[in-house]
């Protein structure tokens, strides 16, 4: 299936969850079987010009649920002074804040989430769950708050007349960030700088995707993705100039 998306078309597959034949996955094609990758701290240019290092991290990360938030704090508390450069700062004056809507999310400080270790800390530059995962030897995807994992893939749900749940994967896009997104000095998924990868994107997060979707699921979109009919549609980053 063929579907027009702003200028460009795009190619998407569909297939009904085998543990669950109320559910349909349809997904981007386009943009899985590209060569997308994060290029963070290897050409990211971030969505403020003024403070590239930080990529997409600049504002802090919205707490999905009340189990995200419980696993973001037992992560929180297993971080030490050496691996988190604002640890002091978090414990001291507060790790979470409310947005202008009362939503929760990780405080924003110095102009990036708290979260977030700058240039020439000597625990690591980045998230300082990503780095203490790496140490402990797990996946960073544990630690993290659930937005930080996911972006850019997107998961939206749709029910329809009977119950039935149609779970469209697409990639994450400037709008989905909402009236802010237009601010974005860049957005990586819109950029040709990010299709580098050696490997396509629905394999570059095959842990993502198994999280998401599930085993069984993720094994029928790989059989899928792996033998797609026709030639697949270029993705639109790379039919355009930045």
């Amino acid at each position: 299936m063929v579907e027009k998306n702003q200028d460009f078309p795009r190619a998407w597959v569909e297939f009904v969850d085998p543990e669950d034949d109320t559910n349909l996955y349809r997904c981007d094609l386009t943009w899985l079987t590209s060569r997308w990758t994060c290029i963070w701290g290897n050409g990211c240019k971030g969505i403020d010009k003024e403070n590239p290092d930080v990529g997409c991290c600049n504002l802090g990360a919205h707490i999905a649920d009340k189990e995200d938030l419980k696993n973001t704090k037992k992560y929180a508390a297993m971080l030490t002074p050496d691996i988190w450069q604002n640890h002091k700062e978090g414990h001291k004056n507060g790790m979470f804040e409310k947005d202008d809507d009362g939503a929760k999310k990780t405080r924003a400080y110095n102009g990036a989430c708290i979260f977030h270790n700058p240039p020439g800390f000597e625990g690591g530059t980045g998230c300082a769950f990503h780095i203490a995962a790496v140490e402990a030897g797990e996946r960073h995807m544990d630690w993290k708050p659930d937005v930080c994992w996911q972006v850019p893939i997107r998961l939206e749900e749709h029910i329809e007349d009977g119950g039935y749940v149609v779970s469209t994967i697409r990639e994450w896009k400037r709008r989905d960030w909402g009236e802010g997104g237009d601010d974005f000095h860049w957005w990586c998924t819109e950029s040709s700088d990010s299709f580098i990868g050696k490997d396509p994107t629905y394999t570059f997060f095959s842990d993502e995707l198994t999280e998401i979707m599930g085993k069984k699921s993720y094994a029928i979109l790989v059989k899928m993705l792996s033998a797609p009919v026709g030639v697949p549609l270029p993705h639109p980053a790379l039919r355009k100039k930045d």
